[in-house]
């Protein structure tokens, strides 16, 4: 296990203090559970690029119309390519 030295507000020390003493812990035993927990949550995929991480993300979306729709509707008032 490797030691780590942080700066942390007097406020925090505090309140990291009094809740280790509630719980019968070491204030390093409660950072290191924070630390775990707080790992457990994070995403995973933290090696993939933004746009992996990004694709699908609007998916479920329904105030978003469909892009050929979309398209399709603007290029109406042009002369189709056959009557040039």
């Amino acid at each position: 296990m490797t030691r780590i030295l942080a700066d942390l507000p007097d406020e925090d020390i505090k309140w990291l203090d009094q809740l280790a003493s509630e719980q019968g812990k070491s204030r390093a035993s409660v950072l290191r559970e924070a630390v775990s927990a707080y790992k457990a949550q994070s995403p995973a995929d933290g090696n993939k690029s933004w746009i992996e991480r990004g694709a699908g993300l609007w998916k479920d979306r329904d105030d978003i119309p469909d892009g050929l729709e979309y398209q399709l509707a603007i290029r109406e008032d042009r002369t189709p390519y056959e009557d040039l």
